[in-house]
C-alpha cells in the first residue's frame, strides 16, 4: 500500500497481519484469491500464505469456493471476532470523525 497510511494501519501498525485484516474488513462483500490479496496490500506471496493459514484457523476467513484449482476466500463475518473487529473499525472511523468535527467547531 502505498502512500499515507489508513486510520486502521496508522492506528494499529503496519504489518502484513493488519495490511491483510484491514483488506477483509474494507471489502467484505467479496471472495479473492491468495495471490490477488497480496497484490492489492502489497504484501509477498510466502507472507500471506503464513497469514492466510493463521486468519483460515482462526475462523476469520472461510474459503467460498473453488473454481478449477482457485480458491476463493472471503470475510468470515459469522465469527464473533470478525464482528468485533468490524465494529471496531467502525468506531475507529467514527471517533476519527467526530474528532476532526471538534477541531473545526473549536478553530470557529
Amino acid at each position: 500500500m502505498a502512500g499515507q497510511l489508513s486510520l486502521f494501519l496508522e492506528t494499529f501498525g503496519d504489518t502484513p497481519l493488519l495490511r491483510t485484516l484491514e483488506f477483509f474488513l474494507t471489502y467484505p462483500d467479496f471472495d479473492y484469491t491468495k495471490s490477488y490479496v497480496a497484490k492489492e496490500t502489497g504484501v509477498s506471496r510466502v507472507t500471506i500464505d503464513k497469514v492466510w493459514k493463521h486468519f483460515a484457523k482462526a475462523g476469520i476467513i472461510t474459503r467460498s469456493r473453488t473454481l478449477g484449482k482457485i480458491e476463493m476466500w472471503k470475510l468470515n463475518r459469522e465469527n464473533p471476532k470478525v464482528k468485533v473487529l468490524m465494529q471496531t473499525a467502525v468506531n475507529l472511523s467514527l471517533g476519527y470523525l467526530e474528532s476532526l468535527k471538534t477541531k473545526a467547531v473549536v478553530r470557529a
